[in-house]
């Protein structure tokens, strides 16, 4: 089953498989489905993403389904390791996960990644620091950091 919602980052389409979230995704309007009655678990996903969304939380703790190749589980996990309001490279993430020469196989991998947000891959920059690919684009890769930033206190 499948759930669209309206959020400061575009719309979000949630599915869920299995009494757990498998895809959280950006869509545009012409791809928006909206299920004509939410579970309780689309309901309370979609409750704890706005909160995220609106800096009210920091992580998400509804049950989830993730699917991939071993290696891309590899990468996923890695990813799920970095901190909120933080970021590391490509490079850093392969060599995390023991193949230091597949940054651009991590790269893939972050494209790939079912879960927005669960799986943090916005939080993944180039060598240089600077945004590079996001499935959903460098503008919604840069207002996440934003809202991730630290606040620092005066």
């Amino acid at each position: 089953m499948t759930h669209t919602f309206c959020s400061p980052i575009g719309i979000v389409r949630l599915t869920e498989e299995d009494g757990a979230i498998a895809r959280i995704e950006l869509t545009d309007t012409a791809d928006a489905h909206v299920s004509t009655t939410p579970t309780h678990l689309l309901r309370e996903a979609e409750q704890q993403i706005m909160a995220y969304l609106e800096g009210k939380r920091q992580q998400l703790d509804f049950p989830i389904r993730i699917m991939g190749t071993p290696f891309q589980q590899r990468v996923w996990h890695a990813l799920q390791q970095i901190p909120y309001g933080t970021t590391r490279t490509y490079g850093e993430i392969a060599t995390a996960i023991g193949n230091p020469r597949a940054s651009r196989a991590v790269g893939m991998a972050c494209n790939k990644n079912p879960l927005l947000l669960i799986v943090p891959c916005h939080r993944v920059v180039g060598a240089n620091g600077k945004l590079t690919g996001f499935a959903y684009g460098t503008d919604a890769k840069q207002w996440l950091l934003e809202l991730e930033k630290p606040i620092l206190l005066a």
